[in-house]
């Protein structure tokens, strides 16, 4: 493929250039976020501050560049605790800054610090007494001026070849970004169950808001017999209830006494034979493992990988009658995406 791919170009490739210039890159712009740590300084505790007092929504706003770099800021902080969106500038000039409050908190980036469609909105903000928040590589400049709180983000140069394509500058005015929010994050006090909580349709939302009682089965999917029941029909429990296993109640009491699973058939048949005329209790488990409705699925989880069990059965410990309210079963993890 790769010499099929070379003939149709109509001049040739120097494999160095492509990986000398993929690696120069990446070492300017590591470098250039290297060279802000100086600038974490009264700034970023001063921004801090501004955030955690904001009773509104943080407003996020930039041009060209530094607009694409402002949308993912305003992501971050809206992810990890504080309520945030991006506004364009230009639009925010024609009709947009209706959207902000005087209780807001506006992020401008713009790394020359002179980008007209920002500088045109900044004094309609600050007449309404909006706190701003800029983010630019010029502590001199225009915005970097206007604003409350200044966060430098200078680079010394881009990776561009050419010099001319915002590359060190923006990754710089990322890594500010996530710098603000992380210190944010971390004051706030914001926890991975908070992060969660925004994230209900990813992974981590799925291991920390998913309860055991959630997904378990329960009622004619939960296979029950009681001890007095025969090996033969506890089979046929267990085969319509399809989780390889059916708990175990006393006849009289209704309490839990063990649970019979597939593992415990092949023993009984190795040690009995014939286990047509047994009843259950005679080939049961009689520990089985348990867990209470109101665990985390994540939880129910370590419990079956640490004991190299398939099935977990579910108990109310409010409820003194009849405690087994339900079972899980691995492939219930599965289908919950806990897996």
């Amino acid at each position: 493929y790769k010499s099929n791919f070379m003939t149709v170009l109509p001049y040739a490739i120097s494999t160095d250039i492509i990986i000398n210039t993929a690696r120069n890159t990446l070492t300017v712009e590591a470098q250039g976020i290297l060279e802000l740590l100086p600038h974490i300084n009264d700034s970023m505790v001063q921004a801090v501050y501004l955030l955690l007092g904001c009773t509104g929504r943080v407003v996020v706003s930039g041009m060209g560049k530094s607009g694409h770099i402002g949308r993912k800021i305003a992501a971050t902080l809206a992810s990890t605790g504080t309520p945030a969106f991006f506004i364009h500038p230009a639009e925010a000039a024609h009709g947009d800054l209706g959207m902000l409050q005087s209780n807001d908190v506006l992020i401008a980036l713009s790394n020359s610090g002179t980008t007209e469609e920002i500088i045109n909105i900044i004094p309609s903000l600050r007449r309404v007494g909006l706190p701003v928040i800029a983010i630019t590589g010029d502590c001199n400049s225009t915005l970097a001026q206007y604003a409350n709180v200044h966060l430098k983000a200078k680079v010394n140069q881009e990776a561009c070849p050419l010099a001319l394509a915002p590359t060190a500058s923006t990754t710089a005015a990322l890594a500010m970004g996530d710098a603000l929010a992380m210190a944010t994050l971390a004051v706030r006090g914001f926890t991975a169950q908070d992060f969660a909580k925004s994230h209900p349709g990813g992974t981590l939302g799925r291991k920390l808001l998913t309860y055991v009682r959630d997904i378990m089965r329960t009622g004619d999917a939960l296979p029950v017999v009681n001890n007095h029941c025969t090996i033969l029909a506890a089979l046929m429990e267990m085969t319509h209830k399809g989780m390889g296993m059916t708990a175990v109640i006393d006849h009289q009491s209704n309490q839990l006494v063990g649970i019979f699973t597939d593992g415990d058939v092949r023993r009984a048949i190795e040690r009995l034979g014939d286990i047509r005329n047994y009843t259950v209790e005679y080939c049961m488990s009689r520990q089985p493992l348990t867990i209470n409705a109101n665990a985390m699925a994540i939880d129910a989880l370590k419990m079956m990988d640490e004991t190299r069990k398939n099935q977990l059965l579910v108990l109310d410990d409010s409820l003194t009658d009849t405690p087994l309210i339900g079972a899980l079963h691995m492939h219930d993890l599965m289908k919950a995406k806990i897996i």
